[in-house]
């Protein structure tokens, strides 16, 4: 099945599409629901206020919808830099896999829409190599990585994941790592005047993310375990392939695939590390994991492990829609 995905063709759109009603076909039957809580950040209360009467009659097919963006999109940035010899429809196809592995993920949420932000930030963070205006360019990324934060706050990690990405794509300068800080900062800086001027400044706490230390879950249910463990095989098998082909890469390709390795570490601890966030909160994830995953469909000559691969996580997806569709 893997092969309908590796060619560069129109029709690929159709598989997609196709791949997306069989992976979340509970849709049908159980309806996709909204997890927003207005405390989480803008994304929470747009949510809440304006999609929340559309999701009740079209949430199955707005969902589709955002899943397929994301999934195209991240397919053409990667297939734009070249991060695999082939340009196809491998990334896509991984994207929409893993949309169903967990069930927290099969729901409108602010962190489902914060990964359109987050890929946008991660295409400026490859234009940092070599860019001739890096200053205006950090100012931009950190102004878009505070409004991130404010739609969604617990992509506060993300500021981790920027300085890192920094170190990684140039070499030191205090001033870059300044203008970075401040574009980061001002948003902030704006919201706490015009709080002031209001004379509100204390419920600035509401714009700021909580941070506490706590499980995604309490105890894993089957669907979570057979999720997980289908997410650890196949990123598993995603970053040996990778680390076979890496170091054929010119230096700009490995600095790329860097930073989307720091952002899948860091990104993992965000359902840790802030208040309530649970495992809805792991789809940001999903953005550097289908990078990796990807590897492992897209590198090997021979199709039969590809193949192995994908019909595992059919599996799993088949069997989370039978669970759904049954209880």
């Amino acid at each position: 099945m893997v092969f309908l995905f590796r060619d560069k063709s129109i029709v690929n759109i159709v598989f997609l599409v196709l791949l997306g009603l069989l992976v979340h076909l509970h849709g049908f039957t159980v309806p996709i629901t909204l997890v927003a809580n207005n405390q989480d950040g803008w994304f929470a209360y747009l949510l809440n206020q304006y999609i929340k009467g559309a999701i009740e009659s079209a949430g199955f097919f707005l969902y589709l919808v955002v899943i397929l963006l994301q999934a195209i999109r991240l397919n053409f940035l990667l297939a734009e830099q070249k991060m695999f010899p082939n340009t196809g429809y491998t990334v896509a196809m991984t994207y929409m896999l893993l949309t169903g592995l967990l069930p927290q993920w099969a729901a409108i949420s602010p962190a489902l829409m914060a990964n359109f932000l987050l890929i946008w930030i991660y295409i400026k963070l490859t234009r940092l190599y070599n860019h001739p205006a890096p200053k205006t360019l950090l100012f931009n990324i950190g102004l878009l990585v505070s409004i991130t934060i404010l739609c969604y706050h617990p992509t506060a990690i993300l500021i981790v994941v920027v300085l890192f990405a920094l170190g990684i794509m140039r070499s030191f300068k205090l001033q870059e790592w300044f203008t970075l800080l401040m574009g980061i900062a001002l948003p902030f800086y704006f919201l706490a005047s015009w709080l002031y001027l209001n004379d509100d400044l204390a419920s600035i706490s509401q714009f700021l993310p909580k941070i506490v230390l706590e499980l995604p879950v309490q105890k894993l249910g089957n669907l979570e375990m057979a999720g997980l463990s289908a997410i650890v095989l196949v990123l598993l098998a995603g970053f040996f392939s990778w680390q076979q082909f890496n170091s054929r890469l010119v230096i700009q390709m490995r600095k790329n695939w860097s930073a989307l390795l720091v952002m899948s570490f860091i990104l993992t601890a965000a359902p840790f590390v802030f208040a309530h966030a649970g495992l809805n909160a792991a789809i940001l994830c999903l953005v550097p994991f289908t990078a990796f995953v990807s590897a492992s469909f897209s590198y090997p000559k021979r199709l039969l492990f590809p193949n192995f691969l994908f019909f595992v996580l059919i599996g799993v997806i088949m069997y989370n829609n039978w669970y759904l569709v049954k209880f």
